[in-house]
């Protein structure tokens, strides 16, 4: 298996169906009677979160307002995509958001998610901001792979974000040093 890695365009957004982003929960990290646990879910999540529509109109936004996104190609397959927004928010720091990462099922744990994180930041570092803001799933796997990158949990919360679903987790990565 060779993986190319390459930026999107625009006109591409329709190819995220490519990825099947079907994923077993065991566990996620849930509030229960205001105390956070992890709970078993034991869940097959067989679409992106939201649905397809949802992701594609997002990703379309984020090449609208600016920002980017990496795909992963197995061959002419999309098998993986991250996508950053461009806008700037956050008050200590300067925050982008980490709009999208998703791995197609069948490519999960080869590294391919990491190498568009990396792949994403080095692209980033010339824009002049501090972190990605991260809306994590709280899936155990989801978790582990961020704060595996270095990811902790964010330091300024992104109210409107936070409040779009309570149960994903907030998270931050410096893009420098």
């Amino acid at each position: 298996m060779s993986i190319q890695y390459r930026l999107l365009e625009v006109h591409e957004c329709e190819r995220i169906i490519e990825v099947n982003p079907a994923r077993f929960i065991k566990r996620a990290w849930r509030s229960v009677n205001g105390i956070k646990q992890w709970i078993d879910l034991n869940w097959l999540d067989e679409d992106y979160p939201n649905g397809y529509d949802d992701h594609f109109e997002a990703l379309q936004t984020t090449f609208e307002h600016g920002g980017f996104a990496i795909g992963a190609f197995d061959n002419d397959r999309l098998v993986g995509f991250i996508s950053i927004n461009r806008e700037e928010f956050g008050n200590q720091y300067k925050y982008v958001l980490l709009d999208q990462l998703f791995v197609d099922n069948k490519y999960q744990d080869k590294g391919i998610g990491k190498q568009l994180f990396y792949q994403s930041v080095e692209k980033t570092k010339g824009w002049g901001v501090d972190k990605f803001y991260i809306c994590a799933g709280s899936s155990e796997d989801t978790l582990a792979f961020y704060y595996a990158l270095g990811c902790i949990d964010a330091k300024e919360i992104n109210q409107h974000i936070f409040e779009d679903d309570e149960n994903d987790m907030q998270l931050e990565y410096a893009l420098h040093g």
